[in-house]
């Protein structure tokens, strides 16, 4: 096999990716079909309730489906994107 042509085995627990992630040549493996991926730690203590015309509710459920996240996941990243930046 050549170098970049190995793909990721199944790592079914954290202790698992560690070792593997530790122990690995990642360069050896072929990373392309990755994502970035979010990590929520903040604990969610506050709520929001907002009403919106059911077309708009329905076009951000859309976009919220075509990224494979819940759309109240999406909405809170969006949120999140328009704070940081006027930081």
């Amino acid at each position: 096999m050549s170098s970049k042509n190995r793909s990721m085995p199944s790592l079914h627990s954290d202790e698992a990716a560690e070792d593997f992630v530790a122990t690995a040549d990642l360069t050896r493996y072929d990373l392309s079909g990755f994502k970035p991926m979010r990590f929520e730690i903040e604990p969610k203590a506050a709520a929001l309730n907002m009403r919106l015309p059911a077309s708009l509710l329905d076009a951000v459920k859309a976009r919220a489906k075509a990224k494979g996240i819940p759309y109240t996941r999406y909405v809170r990243m969006l949120l999140e994107t328009d704070v940081a930046q006027t930081r």
